[in-house]
């Protein structure tokens, strides 16, 4: 038995860049010739170029809204709306999907061939379970991928799964006290509700001592009651669209990257990579030829957690889920976009980081734009101003803070109006 689920997750942190940057030309290229999608949006792109992060940062941003309103366009033609490399006759991409599955938009997501195709199995390695186990995976089965993304990297590891899915409270707790399963694979709020029917109706589920959870916010409030009653939990972060993105270990400190993810944490509303430490938008580009997405942004925010795991891993770090990146809200009637923002400051470089505050009353509210500046020349108030008139149509006073006054929280627009 060893801590790691392979070599790779100790990799030298330059051998490790050295790989990733190497695979990038050849994913690029992948993307352009079997994709419609990323032929359109790539083209021009030399993809022997793309060697290096300052390279791949001048890519355009896949953003989760434009994926769907490519779907929904094509959707006659083709439901991944060009951005699959797979899929089946009839199709332009063929065949060679195992699977497909639809998420809330709705958006389709296929599923290529070869064991674990989502990459789940570093996470559930790092949670404790090991080859023989017995898992009880309650994600659903149906519709969504998270059973199959689950079960792929349960069975990768070696472990038996039961196919519990969602609900049946009564059903998967008889399942739990006669299977004995090691551990749970699922929603922290599911094994909450089956540790609390447990204790009510007198059942023994005390063979499950460990957990992979995902899907939802895991507060440490919940991982310490659990654990108080002999189950030590661990959590996942992964999408439909890329799979495993990172992943929860032992030190409890932040979340370590997959090792087939390309990370970049960016400034919401652009593709512009933020320094390390900056709470971001989190973009990947994920090395799946059979769905090669590059530079997808999850609306997720996120930073970069500084050093090694203290387990050995050596890839870097997250710091897990804090927030979503599309902050767009409706002011006087209009929608004001981060992108907006972002345009505002691109126009005047003596910004460094700016947040758009929305404040008062719903229909007699204001909007101030607090710019962190090193200096304050002559007319730049006035001109920031004008700025924000012409790119959002509305309104808005300024405020010139000095450098770090804003929080490092990844907000560019802060709803702050009264809604009683």
């Amino acid at each position: 038995m060893t801590d790691f689920f392979d070599a790779l997750e100790t990799r030298t942190p330059t051998a490790r860049e050295a790989a990733l940057m190497a695979a990038l030309p050849g994913h690029v290229a992948r993307a352009q010739q079997a994709t419609s999608a990323f032929a359109e949006s790539l083209a021009g792109v030399d993809a022997a170029t793309i060697t290096s992060r300052a390279a791949l940062a001048r890519l355009p941003v896949l953003r989760k809204h434009e994926l769907l309103e490519r779907q929904k366009a094509l959707r006659a033609r083709d439901p991944f709306g060009g951005y699959s490399a797979i899929g089946w006759r009839g199709l332009r991409a063929g065949q060679g999907a195992r699977r497909v599955f639809q998420s809330p938009g709705p958006i389709y997501e296929p599923e290529g061939d070869g064991p674990d195709y989502w990459r789940m199995a570093r996470a559930i390695y790092a949670a404790g379970f090991r080859e023989g186990d017995l898992a009880h995976c309650s994600f659903s089965y149906h519709l969504t991928p998270a059973g199959a993304m689950m079960e792929g990297g349960a069975h990768a590891v070696g472990c038996t799964t039961f196919a519990g899915g969602i609900g049946n409270t009564e059903l998967q707790l008889q399942a739990v006290s006669e299977l004995r399963p090691h551990g749970y694979i699922g929603t922290p709020s599911f094994l909450k509700i089956l540790v609390e029917k447990a204790t009510e109706t007198g059942t023994s589920i005390a063979s499950i001592t460990k957990g992979m959870v995902g899907g939802e916010a895991f507060p440490p409030s919940l991982r310490d009651w659990l654990r108080e009653r002999g189950i030590e939990v661990y959590q996942s972060y992964a999408t439909a669209d890329a799979g495993l993105i990172a992943y929860e270990t032992p030190a409890r400190e932040g979340l370590v990257l997959d090792e087939s993810i390309v990370l970049e944490i960016v400034r919401p509303g652009t593709g512009d990579p933020v320094p390390d430490g900056e709470v971001g938008e989190v973009v990947v580009t994920v090395l799946n030829p059979s769905y090669p997405l590059v530079r997808f942004g999850t609306g997720d925010l996120s930073a970069v957690l500084a050093g090694p795991c203290p387990t050995g891993r050596t890839n870097t770090r997250i710091k897990g889920w804090l927030g979503r990146a599309d902050q767009t809200t409706k002011v006087r009637g209009m929608f004001v976009h981060p992108s907006q923002v972002a345009e505002v400051v691109r126009r005047h470089p003596e910004i460094g980081r700016a947040r758009l505050v929305i404040e008062g009353e719903m229909a007699n509210d204001r909007m101030t734009l607090r710019a962190e500046v090193a200096s304050t020349p002559t007319g730049l108030q006035d001109a920031i101003a004008g700025s924000i008139r012409d790119v959002t149509k509305l309104r808005g006073d300024v405020q010139l803070v000095p450098p770090g006054s804003l929080p490092n929280d990844g907000k560019v627009i802060e709803d702050a109006r009264s809604y009683a």
